[in-house]
């Protein structure tokens, strides 16, 4: 029987290439996503390559529709060998002009979603005796940031609930890892929460993140694709991806200076005020 891997935020980005990458490797397809359409137009492309796919709507912040969509899937193709927690969004801006629903938007989507999906899996796995769970983290989850606050909060999380459940879940076979790329250059613009102390401060800080994505050393969806591979294949507890590991390597040599030049990076009009 083939194996099955299940990916949220399946119909775009990262989640679009680890499934094709999976595919490529005999694995049932298990995609979800909360653009309908998106998620029909990849659905569709692997049915007419004779792929097995289940693909079904569902928002990882419902814990209902996430056991739900669990179930279906296990009816389906009998087990779930592998999840991939991939949905997420991005915001960067000023603390202070974050909204409460935009903390729990941020929170709700990269955090909860995950808990969610890995409390309706985990019973399953255990039961089996093994499985793999993949948890797409970010470098800023490794290291903080100025003007991500919300951001880097949730990431934070998922790095602790990933190396906990791995702690605990290895010795019973199943291997919990953490995905820790730099930014992607993917459609994570369509979703992410810019926020500033003005219009003119907002566009400028769309510009910038637009900026950066245009550089062509900046990683592609297909180089996390690969490491979430190589993370199940070898059962590596963690992989960080490409310019990743020089950031990182960067924060733990000279942490105040990583947070100076991130905080002048990404100030733009956020300036503090003489007293």
């Amino acid at each position: 029987m083939a194996p099955t891997v299940l990916i949220t935020g399946g119909s775009q980005g990262i989640g679009r290439e680890t499934a094709n990458l999976f595919a490529q490797h005999g694995y049932n397809l298990v995609l979800t996503a909360r653009r309908v359409d998106l998620l029909e137009e990849v659905a569709q492309g692997f049915r007419a390559a004779n792929h097995p796919v289940f693909a079904m709507p569902a928002d990882t912040r419902d814990p209902e529709q996430v056991k739900a969509l669990v179930e279906k899937a296990i009816e389906q193709f009998g087990a779930i060998d592998v999840l991939v927690n991939n949905a997420g969004i991005f915001c960067t801006g000023p603390v202070d002009h974050f909204s409460l629903e935009d903390w729990h938007t941020i929170i709700d989507t990269n955090l909860w979603g995950y808990i969610h999906t890995i409390h309706a899996v985990v019973p399953h796995m255990i039961a089996r005796g093994k499985g793999t769970i993949v948890n797409l983290s970010s470098i800023g989850g490794k290291s903080s940031s100025a003007y991500l606050v919300p951001y880097v909060t949730s990431k934070y999380g998922v790095t602790g609930l990933t190396e906990s459940l791995h702690a605990e879940l290895s010795p019973k076979g199943i291997t919990v890892c953490g995905i820790y790329p730099n930014i992607i250059k993917s459609d994570f613009m369509e979703r992410a929460l810019i926020r500033g102390v003005d219009q003119e401060d907002e566009e400028a800080r769309r510009k910038q993140l637009e900026q950066v994505l245009s550089v062509p050393v900046v990683e592609k969806p297909g180089d996390v694709a690969k490491a979430i591979w190589d993370a199940v294949k070898n059962q590596k507890p963690e992989v960080v991806v490409g310019s990743a590991k020089v950031s990182l390597g960067f924060s733990s040599i000279l942490p105040g200076v990583m947070q100076w030049l991130t905080h002048k990076t990404f100030q733009n009009r956020d300036k503090t005020k003489s007293a």
